[in-house]
């Protein structure tokens, strides 16, 4: 340690020079890996966030792969805390200054706020494409057919249509018809746009669940990411229906007497719901493929996040991570993704990407203080929980295991997925 008035000129020169570092030529890579995703930009950085919060790995990761064309609706919560500190916010922007578009509305209707976005942007897309049709003499045909017929699949494919879309702007810039000035208020919908619906598990299992579970079923093409700290982490740690059999927290003094919800099984009985449980810690790889997928898949998806709290009584937070790798090896929280696209093709959906379990539910959890304390207080009832815990981990597992191994004809004719 030494004194911050003689070493601030220097550091403040060296932050300069890292600034001004280029960035990796897009070009040349694509960010299917997390070597390569981490070559990418953040767009969410100096959140506030606890000192080793497991939530915000996974906002970082989103705002490298999708940040620049990125809209977020945050439920209020300890996203919206960090997220929104105003006057500053870790939401940043590149150096053409594009970023994520965010924002917040209410705890309980942080979905319906979501789809308002999806909602808004389809049609902006919708009315954009029917006046460059419209004034395809003028703009010329191989803009034209560029424009309507671009593919944008690929990170390689949406910057060929910002490049298009640019030309037009140019085009429209000195053009005398009426429409001109409409289609350049809403050209920028012609590139697409990548909707996230971002809260913790108190928003999704619980207070939000209504809205939740009608924004899934509506077949838009959002994605929603659950921080699932398994307790309501921004107003104390009071439980949730995420809170696991077993652990103590607030109203749940005497160790929380009933199973976890599963809401990725409840999502996953649509059929057309992409899902997917991931868990940085155990598997980072996984973690990116489960995004990218999603942000792919024309149609809603919902991605489970195991993110470990400051109120989970974890010894040291940087040990965080250790801890979500022995939930996955416990068999507490299996990694999979269910890819509704698989379907069309006469393959399974769901994939479980973790391995059989092979340590004790009680050997990840008394590694936690939400677990030591009710064997302190009762270590009866503590054993009686764990016992129950570790069952239904056994018995949620086969579930998974039993339904990844089932076949699946392809189906006759077109297999109509949400668009």
């Amino acid at each position: 340690m030494a004194e911050q008035t003689a070493l601030r000129e220097t550091e403040a020169k060296n932050w300069d020079f890292f600034l001004s570092l280029p960035n990796p030529d897009l070009e040349k890579f694509e960010p299917t890996t997390i070597k390569n995703s981490q070559l990418l930009e953040p767009l969410f950085e100096f959140s506030g966030a606890c000192a080793g919060c497991g939530e915000t790995p996974y906002l970082k990761l989103a705002s490298q792969l999708f940040g620049d064309r990125m809209y977020i609706a945050n439920a209020t919560g300890c996203t919206s805390i960090y997220g929104g500190n105003l006057p500053t916010t870790p939401w940043a922007v590149n150096n053409q200054g594009r970023g994520p578009v965010w924002s917040n509305s209410l705890f309980e209707d942080n979905a319906e706020f979501g789809l308002g976005m999806r909602l808004t942007l389809d049609k902006q897309n919708e009315f954009a494409r029917e006046i460059v049709a419209s004034m395809g003499a003028e703009l010329g045909d191989v803009l034209t057919s560029g424009i309507l017929n671009a593919d944008q699949t690929t990170n390689a494919g949406i910057r060929e249509q910002r490049n298009r879309v640019a030309a037009l702007k140019v085009k429209l810039a000195t053009s005398k018809d009426l429409r001109a000035k409409m289609l350049l208020s809403v050209a920028d919908a012609l590139v697409k746009k990548s909707v996230w619906i971002v809260g913790g598990d108190g928003w999704a299992y619980d207070i939000g669940y209504g809205g939740l579970d009608h924004v899934l079923a509506s077949g838009r093409n959002v994605n929603v990411l659950v921080l699932d700290t398994e307790v309501y982490s921004n107003t104390g740690g009071q439980s949730s229906k995420s809170t696991p059999i077993g652990a103590v927290a607030k109203f749940a003094a005497k160790g929380k007497g009933i199973g976890k919800k599963d809401l990725g099984l409840i999502a996953m009985s649509y059929r057309y719901v992409y899902v997917a449980g991931v868990a940085m810690g155990a598997n980072d790889q996984h973690v990116l493929k489960a995004m990218l997928e999603a942000d792919a898949y024309d149609g809603p998806s919902l991605i489970i996040a195991y993110s470990h709290c400051i109120a989970h009584g974890i010894d040291e937070m940087k040990h965080g991570l250790l801890q979500q790798k022995a939930a996955v090896q416990s068999g507490v929280w299996p990694l999979y993704r269910y890819n509704p696209a698989n379907l069309v093709e006469g393959k399974n959906p769901l994939m479980l990407d973790s391995k059989e379990p092979t340590i004790s539910v009680k050997d990840y959890a008394y590694k936690e203080n939400r677990y030591q304390q009710l064997v302190k207080a009762d270590e009866a009832r503590a054993e009686e929980l764990m016992t129950e815990a570790e069952s239904n981990a056994k018995v949620r597992w086969d579930l998974y295991k039993q339904m990844a191994a089932m076949t699946y004809p392809k189906p006759e004719g077109n297999l109509e997925l949400p668009s």
